[in-house]
Parts: C-alpha cells; structure tokens; sequence
C-alpha cells in the first residue's frame, strides 16, 4: 500500500513537500515516482527514484521540484515542491514498481492521491 501525505492550501511562490511511504511486506521496489493530474488535464509524470537514488525529473519541473528518498531505506521518498504556481495545482500520485517476492510478479501499484492547491 502506498500513502501519500503533505498536500494542503499553499500560496503561489511558496513550497511544500510530499510524502509517500511504501507498508506491508513480502515484496520489493524497483522504482518509486510521482504523477499529478490537474482538473480536466491527463496524469504526467512529475519526478522518480532508484533505490540507489538515481532521479529523472520532467524538464518542466526539474529547476522547481526535487524527489529524494529517505535515507539507508528505499520505502519512503519525497517531492520537494518549490517556487509554486496556481498551474501546479493537482492531486499528486505516488507510484511504484513492486515486485512480489513469493511469486516474483511485478507490478505497478499507486496511491489514492494527495491533492495539492495552490492559491494565486
């Protein structure tokens, strides 16, 4: 099950920082990220991480929004959100590629979301 949290009212020009964390057992990640979805709009990709902590962010957002993980662990990351504008507003998904370690199946799995509003 993936969690998200860290989505309340911002004004523009402020930041905020999302989190997800992965629970349960018996599986492992190969890649955690974040989409959005703005009213109306398709879901984008937003920004992801390796368990080494490689990251690939959208050129859109790479100079504003950082993903990071926590540290010595690979089941909890974050989205930085800098310098935000009215247009990032959305609800925001956490994602990841989990692999079920009692019959090696990989699968994506996703979050329920954490909506993110950001006031002009």
């Amino acid at each position: 099950q993936l969690v998200e949290s860290g989505g309340p009212l911002v004004q523009a020009g402020g930041s905020l920082t999302l989190s997800c964390e992965a629970s349960g057992s018996g599986f492992s990640i190969n890649h955690m990220g974040w989409y959005r979805q703005a009213p109306e709009k398709e879901r984008e990709f937003v920004a992801s991480i390796t368990p080494d902590g490689r990251t690939t962010h959208a050129d859109s957002l790479k100079d504003r929004f950082s993903i990071s993980r926590r540290p010595n662990e690979y089941r909890t990351i974050f989205l930085q959100m800098n310098t935000l504008e009215p247009e990032d507003s959305g609800v925001y998904f956490c994602t990841a590629n989990i692999v079920d370690l009692s019959n090696l199946q990989r699968g994506d799995y996703w979050g329920q979301g954490t909506e993110v509003t950001v006031s002009s």
